[in-house]
């Protein structure tokens, strides 16, 4: 029986599910990390699928009741080998850390090496040993990298991977500027007899559409990635590999090494958003790279220290900002979610770990998400205009936030999509 204390809790968390719907309508969100899926995904995502299990694979599961589950899964599998031109996909891993994860089970033993991005340079904690490889009990060496390039530094990365004799070559990140060296680690991979990885979770829309390269393609063993970046899916993981060999140990590592249950009414928003990428993903991949460009450059002629301003800023979503000058990560990103401009604080290569962890020394951008709502050069234009007068000129940031919501009320309907609809419609309980 409900009590009148019960009622007064519900009402209170669903008046907050209001508020943050609100709130986040009134907002520029620039998280390189996050993406918004289309009202067709939404509606699967409330489904009754959400309640159910369907363990095992299509048409041969370990529970009854899932014949119409099956079509689903089977159609996003089709859909996913066809539009990643992968011989092998798995769509189980319920993030992009339990994929990257499922790799390391499958492909390694206990005490033997990945060699990786560190995080400072842009590796992703899920590769650390205080991360997914540690929980594996790996040892991870880093690559050296070429802060003014912002990507690896092939000759003595090379090196130093003859050197420690990895299990694992793993490329790919969280700072994901510029294409990684594939072929020539892939030359490196065959010359030790080791694995090549790439966690593609950031650029796999990236990669879909055209604009970045394309690791199968080019060598790569396995990719492992999220679907909710640049690939604007509902939150989850997939891996798609070139190499038939590997399915049973990638299978295993999944199911039922990390999960039992993969969460049926994420499958089946996926399955949506792989049929909305077949048909708009080149589309909006060159106008997320676009307005990347553009937001860099914007910066940049307003007086931010924009990275890599000598190769074009980047050849993804995501721009770097070295403000330590502004006082540092922390500082500019508290500042900017009070103008209702929503980023995260990064750290840069030449921070130091317990600096990256308080106060970075900068800002990591990123455009999924304002192309998806219909958001163009020129308005690239007028956020970096936002931004710098909350970061540099000082304006009240009460005053920019009320001038953001106005802009942001303009840019309501999700684009590149099958039904395009409200973005943030509000939830309206009775």
């Amino acid at each position: 029986m409900l009590r009148l204390g019960d009622l007064s809790s519900l009402e209170r968390i669903r008046s907050t599910v209001v508020e943050h719907h609100k709130w986040r309508s009134r907002c520029i969100n620039l998280i390189a990390s996050e993406n918004i899926t289309s009202p067709a995904v939404r509606e699967v995502l409330a489904s009754d699928f959400g309640h159910r299990y369907a363990e095992g694979e299509p048409y041969a599961r370990l529970y009854e009741g899932t014949r119409f589950f099956d079509r689903i899964e089977a159609s996003a599998l089709k859909l996913a080998r066809s539009l990643f031109k992968a011989e092998y996909v798995n769509l189980k891993p319920l993030s992009g850390c339990m994929a990257n994860l499922a790799v390391f089970y499958a492909l390694t033993s206990p005490g033997d090496t990945v060699i990786c991005l560190s995080v400072p340079d842009g590796g992703h904690i899920s590769y650390m040993e205080f991360g997914g490889a540690g929980v594996r009990g790996l040892k991870v060496e880093y690559f050296p990298f070429d802060e003014k390039e912002m990507n690896i530094d092939l000759d003595r990365a090379l090196k130093k991977a003859r050197s420690v004799k990895p299990r694992i070559l793993l490329l790919g990140g969280s700072i994901f500027l510029f294409p990684h060296p594939v072929k020539e680690f892939r030359e490196l991979a065959d010359e030790l007899g080791v694995f090549l990885a790439y966690d593609a979770a950031h650029v796999l829309g990236l990669i879909v559409g055209g604009v970045f390269q394309d690791p199968l393609r080019e060598g790569v063993d396995v990719v492992s990635s999220s679907t909710h970046k640049t690939f604007p899916g509902p939150q989850g993981g997939i891996i798609l590999c070139s190499r038939r060999d590997l399915a049973e140990s990638l299978d295993k590592a999944v199911f039922p090494g990390l999960t039992s249950n993969h969460h049926l009414h994420r499958v089946a928003g996926l399955a949506i958003t792989l049929l909305e990428m077949k048909r708009y993903g080149k589309a909006y991949a060159r106008s997320i790279v676009r307005n990347a460009k553009a937001l860099a450059e914007s910066l940049h002629e307003l007086g931010f220290e924009v990275l890599c301003e000598h190769k074009g800023f980047t050849e993804s979503h995501q721009i770097l900002v070295d403000v330590s000058r502004l006082g540092g990560g922390r500082k500019v990103a508290g500042k900017l979610q009070k103008a209702n401009i929503i980023c995260n604080r990064n750290p840069l290569p030449w921070d130091r770990l317990e600096e990256a962890r308080g106060n970075p020394s900068g800002i990591r951008l990123g455009t999924p998400e304002v192309t998806r709502l219909g958001m163009g050069p020129s308005e690239m234009r007028q956020i970096a205009e936002y931004i710098k007068q909350v970061a540099i000129e000082g304006k009240p940031t009460g005053k920019v936030a009320r001038e953001v919501s106005r802009f942001a009320s303009q840019y309501q309907q999700v684009k590149y999509c099958l039904e395009e609809g409200s973005a943030y419609k509000y939830f309206r309980f009775k």
